[in-house]
């Protein structure tokens, strides 16, 4: 059974196997792309915002 995905920059189809030198990409140049607009910060990975420590200090030194 043959694999076949999408390029993730342009949607053509590649064959997942040792002949698709650039999988998940059809070639170098989308390869690129989506290096770039990594780089660029195009694409960004949520989390949530780390908690203030200094809002859930008391203070007041005697409540430690």
């Amino acid at each position: 059974m043959t694999t076949v995905v999408n390029c993730p920059t342009c949607g053509k189809k590649v064959v997942w196997g040792p002949q698709a030198r650039f999988r998940p990409f059809c070639s170098e140049r989308c390869k690129q792309i989506d290096m770039g607009a990594w780089a660029a910060e195009k694409y960004t990975i949520p989390s949530e915002a780390p908690e203030d420590p200094s809002s859930s200090a008391p203070l007041d030194p005697t409540e430690r």
